[in-house]
């Protein structure tokens, strides 16, 4: 499966933006989908994902403020990300994960950055 993501950008703290990653290619399950964010000098960490019947998960740091969904018909995950912090700043990818929430797919990074 071949992953898009968009939907970055510059936005001040407190601020909304709304990522989206369309999927196409092979067999598309949206069901294990994720959302990962890697900050200058950090390592790459799971933001939030879907999985299935287990529901979705959130990273501490970005719970109450981000949702992510999905749109089958468009083959899209979405993340909203509300209420946003200079220390949410990163670049953002996009995932396709196996039930073993094992990453099989990367989509290309899209850079989110927040002006305090």
């Amino acid at each position: 499966v071949q992953l898009q993501a968009s939907g970055g950008g510059l936005v001040r703290a407190g601020g909304s933006l709304r990522l989206s990653c369309a999927a196409s290619g092979s067999i598309f399950s949206t069901n294990y989908m994720a959302w990962y964010r890697q900050a200058p000098g950090k390592q790459r960490e799971l933001v939030a994902s879907l999985n299935g019947a287990y529901g979705t998960d959130y990273a501490d740091p970005v719970k109450g403020r981000f949702t992510i969904s999905r749109d089958n018909a468009k083959n899209t995950v979405y993340l909203q990300m509300n209420s946003l912090k200079p220390e949410d700043t990163a670049v953002y990818y996009c995932a396709a994960r196996n039930y073993y929430r094992v990453v099989t797919s990367w989509g290309q990074g899209t850079l989110v950055t927040v002006s305090s």
